[in-house]
């Protein structure tokens, strides 16, 4: 069994239990933000993305990682919200059976704070191949895994792939997942409009 096995196993009980046919593991559900992001702008989404404005700080930054610029809203959300433009779910406080919504990339957290308390750790889920396939490369620094480097071919990346322990600990922890849990609230955020001004800088 290779190491990395295990993530592969892990992927496949969260798309399992989220509802969707593929999910990418990550680092984190920041680090899923900007990937799907990113992968949404290659492949011809607007670049200009509405989020509520009272939301994590890294949600911002990863639009504007991934080349993006931002709208704010004023929008009461529990759980989950879209980004707005981009067809990509923001569902860090949610986590429950079935919560996928087709046709989007929703991105999970799997940070200690939240359901499923990998510790660090993140998730896309999608029902199209060819986003889960780039996904896959893009977090792996644009690599193929299992493909020597000086055999590859290689992909705009980034270096945010999930470690083999932290998804063995996700496995555990999967096998007594409730189907339904509360969504975590949200009240503890601030006015990001007010922090980042124009929002493009």
């Amino acid at each position: 069994m290779r190491p990395y096995d295990i993530v592969d196993a892990l992927e496949k009980v969260v798309a399992e239990y989220g509802g969707s046919k593929y999910a990418v593991a990550v680092d984190s559900c920041s680090n899923a933000l900007l990937l799907a992001a990113r992968y949404r702008f290659l492949t011809g989404s607007p670049t200009t993305v509405s989020i509520p404005k009272r939301t994590y700080v890294g949600v911002a930054q990863a639009i504007l990682n991934a080349g993006g610029q931002l709208q704010f809203r004023d929008e009461m959300w529990q759980g989950a919200y879209e980004l707005q433009g981009i067809d990509v779910i923001d569902s860090a406080r949610r986590f429950t059976r079935g919560m996928y919504v087709p046709g989007t990339l929703y991105c999970l957290s799997a940070h200690w704070g939240k359901h499923l308390k990998i510790g660090r750790g993140g998730f896309i889920l999608t029902d199209d191949f060819r986003a889960y396939d780039m996904l896959k490369r893009m977090r792996y620094d644009g690599r193929q895994a299992g493909v020597r480097p000086i055999d590859d071919k290689f992909i705009r990346g980034y270096h945010c792939y999930q470690l083999p322990e932290e998804a063995a600990r996700g496995l555990m922890l999967m096998s007594y997942m409730p189907d339904i849990n509360a969504d975590i609230p949200w009240d503890d955020y601030s006015d990001l409009s007010l922090q980042f001004g124009g929002a493009n800088g």
